[in-house]
């Protein structure tokens, strides 16, 4: 496709049980025999590239291996005719920083069907603010908008509020009209979310366990960015008919609850992939938030870092003191 290109990534290797992540010197030469061969200029941090990084093998099965699942960049050779080189692109989610090297890496090789053409309006450092997490907060918001949850029917609440996921949530839906209840286990973080557009800001013990089966409807809908428990308890305060976008599972997998909400009041449990859907609905919502949807606080507040500053930001993601969008720039 192209002569061998040296570039620099960082790699996490195993060593004796313990996972270790570090700035090295790759070849193009090594990356997966795809159609695209793509040059990152910028990525953006998520829980699952934490979790790559970590030695999770229920998300990256061999070491050493490049985390990031999120890319934006220019197209350096391709094997398809509608992607040539110099085009600007995306590539978020399917197999890239999973098994596949990906974006913490200043090339990626991937296939063809991966890719999205950059919005007009973006660039790779805007497009990277967005990355999987503004996607998977977009694809939230469709849902409960498919499922015609309106503003004048009630609150919406979002947890995980303070996170990547759920503070382009917060924006989105104050920026459409919707009073929106944060919910975070952040105390001091309540000022910049009211800067979002939250209209209320909660901690998480709003959502503590409680041993009724159903609680008095508080909510018209929400966006659930964390999981487990919360998740479950959040059901119980939903108003009759309200539907709740499911992304998340920061607070464990395993979802304790009734099927009462479901059949006394009409609850609509929504889950949001936004990893293997197909590439359609990820241009669609693009488009949306390159567009009508922009959330121009996050794109001004987003924090940049280079490869060096990689560990100890996942390792916040992991200690659940990471907040806000961290885009990681190539250039750094």
């Amino acid at each position: 496709m192209t002569s061998s290109i040296e570039y620099k990534a960082w790699r996490v290797h195993e060593k004796d049980g313990a996972y270790v992540g570090a700035v090295e010197t790759c070849n193009t030469d090594d990356l997966p025999e795809n159609e695209v061969l793509i040059k990152v200029s910028h990525s953006s941090l998520n829980y699952k590239d934490a979790l790559s990084a970590s030695g999770n093998k229920g998300v990256t099965r061999t070491f050493p291996h490049t985390p990031g699942i999120d890319a934006a960049g220019e197209i350096v050779a391709s094997t398809v005719a509608d992607l040539a080189a110099g085009q600007a692109v995306i590539v978020t989610g399917y197999d890239l920083g999973m098994n596949t090297p990906g974006g913490f890496g200043e090339y990626i090789r991937v296939p063809a069907r991966w890719c999205i053409p950059m919005p007009r309006s973006w660039d790779a450092r805007t497009a990277m603010v967005y990355g999987t997490a503004g996607l998977t907060a977009g694809l939230c918001v469709a849902k409960l908008l498919k499922m015609d949850v309106k503003p004048e029917q009630g609150r919406i609440a979002v947890t995980g509020a303070s996170g990547a996921v759920g503070s382009i949530a917060t924006e989105l839906l104050s920026k459409l009209g919707y009073e929106v209840v944060a919910i975070s286990g952040k105390a001091d973080h309540a000022k910049s979310l009211k800067a979002l557009g939250a209209a209320e800001v909660v901690g998480r013990d709003v959502l503590a366990e409680n041993k009724k089966p159903m609680a008095k409807p508080a909510y018209a809908g929400a966006i659930d960015t964390v999981g487990g428990d919360p998740l479950a308890e959040l059901l119980k305060y939903i108003q009759p008919g309200g539907s709740v976008s499911c992304c998340g599972l920061v607070a464990g997998t395993q979802l304790q609850t009734t099927v009462l909400p479901f059949i006394l009041r009409g609850v609509n449990l929504l889950g949001v992939d936004s990893v293997e859907i197909p590439l359609a609905e990820k241009q669609a919502v693009w488009d949306k938030l390159s567009g009508p949807w922009a959330c121009k606080h996050a794109e001004n507040n987003a924090r940049d870092i280079g490869k060096a500053e990689l560990d100890e930001a996942l390792k916040a993601f992991l200690s659940s003191s990471s907040a806000g969008k961290i885009v990681l720039d190539h250039g750094k």
